[in-house]
């Protein structure tokens, strides 16, 4: 029966030591609210960290059976591993950099090598507990590397990675000297989810530019399997805020807090110390309403809660002393003896008080600089059961992507924050019950359970759409029974496509030569008698004569136009017209002088604009744009468009590699037949070969005729390579 594993950096029971020994606090995370029907169902598991640095043999079998009867199991980290994967590299080098403080950023070896062990030591411990079917749902910054890890081990392995902080544009990611390595971590899994669609669409953006892998309609194609890409907003655990905001305890707390603060109206923070929160901002801001509006000084107070957070970093530490001056200086300057314009408190609140300052407060005013989500919003459209009350919002926040009927404002623009307070605390009651009203019904309908159950609904479906179009890896059986089929034939057809297959693509088309290993290896495939090698490309058969001709090797040049048996002359497939181009051409030429980078290349019968060496983001504009008007023109004629790895080509329908390999058939019907290929054309090929010749797709296998698939140009050469070592059987005259 398959299972279902969550993996965290920390875990959602937080072990800490006190004087009278470990001591086990659950957490009051969303997350662990979220995921808490599903790790303790059934024979599920949450792998994580239970944060705290343990050494001691029987300490860690203490921890572990405690946390293993919580369906909990813990993965130790040494003092090294959390000094430089997790404050290191985690959180120095990662966190600056994903919310767009790159000044921040650490570039350490050393923090990288750890992050890289760290993630191997998650993998060890995901790997002792999963089977083959089961699911396993990897979280957040700490292990973006984890999901390939775990791919390489389990190769069917249903994988989802969900990150809760932002993704930033590719600018930013091209930064780092390990974003690509970062990048193919993630798309180890299936499945990829972010809170908001811009996030979704920056990480496509980073795997076109720094991986090359195309996409369409939020997939992306790998080498190996298509990856799906999602936006899943959190929420959080609606009706446990709401309950609780109409519980006595808290009505209690509201009048205790109420009798200290008098009739005043109350604008709440609350935040954990970061710098990417805006807390020094928020404060100007504050100032700022006052300066403006003197009418509101003795009327309204700043209610500032700051939850301590590595107080011991240099960044954290400024900031925490310039908040403290700030708090300082507009408290001197504006206090009276019955007003304070600040009441500022640096620790946490039990959540009962922390309810009752949201059902307490008139403004919330959540203003990060940059936050993948922010639950403080929506906790406080939660809390507000009386449906008053206004929310300011950052537009940099995910959550204003769908939070729209707060005040959305720009964090870093004083005056814009100061002039959204005075319209809040303006803000008729009416207006205020519509705005909470919408805010409510959304943040309830969309809350943490829901988000679960979409990504693990999503996650199946990217499963199933897998094996829908599935082609099946060339596994070791499926290898040797190859090797056996051709060892026992006398006759053999083996057809090979070029670029994309035997050789890598190239930014330049024409420096993708073949070398010394792959002449080697067609020459000797090509001189055994049994064999009759066909080499199948969309290049000009000048090119495919001067790098190959010297070999007995036949050729199918221009997608099928031009054919050549070994030491015969070049023949069209049938008499062609080529005085299109004359047309086309120059509208082809429009869009290279549009597209830096770009260039036509002009065969015999055919026209190919070629785009691999230009921007990928401009690239697929430019090419749908291309392809868009070169599918009008040629609409009613006898030509057709084709689609390549970065390339468009126009040419006379009717006549493909399929149809050119079919004509082969006819002539020699060989007893084995094995035929490679990398793109959409050669799906032409793999259509008119009889089900048992061996077809096999290069790279991402989606949707694909062959048989069977492998990596890349060096597994297809490897499959090539094994055919020379292969001892053939002798037959009887």
């Amino acid at each position: 029966m398959s299972r279902t594993i969550i993996v965290s950096n920390r875990l959602p029971t937080k072990v800490q030591r006190t004087t009278e020994g470990l001591a086990f606090q659950p957490s009051e995370g969303g997350l662990a609210t979220g995921l808490g029907s599903i790790y303790r169902a059934d024979d599920n598991v949450w792998v994580g960290w239970p944060g705290l640095f343990v050494d001691d043999p029987s300490e860690q079998q203490q921890v572990t059976e405690r946390l293993q009867a919580d369906s909990m199991a813990p993965v130790f980290l040494t003092e090294n591993e959390i000094h430089d994967y997790y404050e290191g590299f985690s959180n120095g080098t990662l966190w600056p950099t994903f919310h767009y403080f790159s000044e921040y950023a650490l570039y350490e070896q050393t923090h990288w090598e750890a992050y890289v062990a760290t993630n191997k030591k998650f993998c060890r411990a995901v790997l002792e507990l999963a089977g083959p079917d089961d699911t396993i749902w990897v979280h957040d910054y700490q292990l973006l590397l984890l999901p390939e890890m775990i791919r390489r081990e389990r190769p069917k392995a249903t994988i989802g990675f969900f990150l809760h902080i932002p993704f930033p544009s590719y600018e930013i990611i091209r930064v780092l000297p390990w974003g690509a390595r970062l990048l193919e971590g993630m798309l180890g899994a299936d499945l990829i989810g972010f809170h908001t669609f811009s996030y979704q669409r920056h990480f496509i953006s980073a795997v076109s530019h720094m991986l090359g892998y195309p996409n369409q309609s939020g997939q992306i194609d790998t080498p190996n399997r298509p990856v799906l890409i999602d936006a899943f907003p959190m929420g959080i655990d609606y009706q446990h805020y709401a309950e609780t905001a109409q519980s006595e305890i808290v009505a209690q707390h509201i009048l205790a807090y109420r009798e200290a603060l008098r009739e005043g109206r109350i604008i709440l923070s609350i935040d954990r110390l970061d710098y990417t929160k805006g807390i020094a901002q928020r404060l100007r801001a504050f100032e700022a309403l006052l300066e403006r509006y003197p009418a509101w000084r003795g009327q309204v107070s700043l209610l500032m809660v700051v939850v301590p957070s590595r107080d011991q970093v240099a960044q954290y530490q400024h900031l925490k002393e310039e908040i403290d001056e700030l708090v300082g200086r507009l408290n001197a300057q504006y206090s009276t003896i019955t007003w304070t314009p600040i009441h500022y408190f640096y620790r946490s609140f039990p959540f009962e008080e922390l309810v009752a300052l949201y059902r307490l407060a008139d403004i919330a005013l959540v203003t990060p600089v940059r936050d993948g989500m922010n639950l403080v919003a929506k906790e406080y459209v939660a809390c507000r059961t009386d449906e008053r009350g206004v929310l300011i919002l950052s537009e940099r926040a995910g959550a204003a992507q769908e939070l729209s009927d707060a005040l959305l404002i720009n964090p870093t623009d004083t005056n814009h924050v100061a002039e959204a307070l005075n319209e809040a605390l303006l803000m008729p009651e009416e207006e205020q019950a519509s705005r909470m009203g919408h805010l409510r019904a959304l943040v309830q309908q969309y809350d943490v359970f829901a988000w679960t159950k979409l990504f693990m609904d999503r996650l199946a479906y990217s499963k199933i759409k897998q094996h829908i179009y599935a082609t099946d890896s060339l596994d070791q059986v499926a290898s040797a029974q190859l090797q056996t089929d051709y060892a026992a034939a006398t006759t053999r057809l083996l057809l090979l496509d070029y670029d994309g297959t035997l050789v890598r693509f190239h930014s330049n088309p024409q420096r993708a030569q073949p070398d010394a290993e792959l002449l080697q290896l067609l020459g000797s495939l090509a001189e055994n008698p049994r064999n009759r090698l066909v080499v199948i490309s969309g290049r000009d058969r000048g090119t495919l004569e001067k790098w190959l001709g010297h070999l007995p090797v036949d050729f199918i040049a221009e997608h099928g136009i031009w054919l050549r048996r070994a030491g015969e002359e070049w023949q069209l497939f049938q008499e062609l017209r080529a005085e299109w181009k004359r047309e086309l051409l120059p509208i082809m030429d429009l869009y290279v002088r549009r597209t830096a980078g770009s260039f036509v290349e002009e065969k015999d019968y055919s026209l190919a604009w070629h785009y691999r060496r230009v921007d990928a983001d401009l690239g697929a504009v430019r090419a749908r744009e291309l392809l868009s008007h070169l599918s009008f023109i040629t609409s009613n004629t006898d030509l057709q468009v084709l689609e390549g790895s970065k390339v468009l080509e126009v040419k006379n329908a009717g006549i493909n590699k399929g149809t050119a390999v079919a004509r082969w058939l006819h002539q020699d019907q060989p007893e084995f037949i094995l035929a490679l290929g990398d793109g959409r054309t050669d799906e032409d090929t793999f259509g008119v070969l009889p089900a048992e010749a061996y077809t096999i797709k290069v790279g991402n296998a989606a949707r694909s005729l062959a048989r069977y698939c492998v990596g890349d140009a060096s597994q297809a050469r490897s499959v090539l390579q094994r055919l020379l070592l292969v001892k053939e059987v002798e037959r009887m005259a």
